[in-house]
C-alpha cells in the first residue's frame, strides 16, 4: 500500500481510526467490568456489615432483657428485705 497517494493515506487513516475506536471500546469495557466488580465488593461488604449489626442488635436486646430481669429480681429482694427490717423494728 502506497501511503503517498490519497487513497492509500485515506485507508491508513481509516485503519488508525478503527484501531483507536477498538482500543477505546476495549478500555471502556475493561473499566466498566472493573467498576462492576468494585460495586459488587462494596455491596458484599455492606451486606456483611448489616448482618453484623443485626447480630449485635439481637445480642444487645438479649442482654437488656437479662438486665431488666435481674433488676426486677433485685427490686423484689429489696422489697422483701425492707419488709423484714420493718418487722424487726
Amino acid at each position: 500500500m502506497d501511503l503517498t497517494t490519497w487513497p492509500g493515506a485515506i485507508v491508513a487513516v481509516g485503519i488508525l481510526i478503527m484501531a483507536t475506536v477498538l482500543i477505546g471500546g476495549a478500555l471502556a469495557a475493561f473499566l466498566d467490568i472493573r467498576k462492576t466488580k468494585v460495586v459488587a465488593a462494596q455491596e458484599d461488604d455492606l451486606r456483611r456489615l448489616v448482618h453484623r449489626y443485626e447480630q449485635l442488635a439481637e445480642n444487645t436486646l438479649d442482654a437488656q432483657q437479662r438486665v431488666a430481669a435481674d433488676v426486677s429480681e433485685l427490686r423484689s429482694r429489696t422489697t422483701s428485705i425492707e419488709q423484714i427490717l420493718r418487722t424487726v423494728e
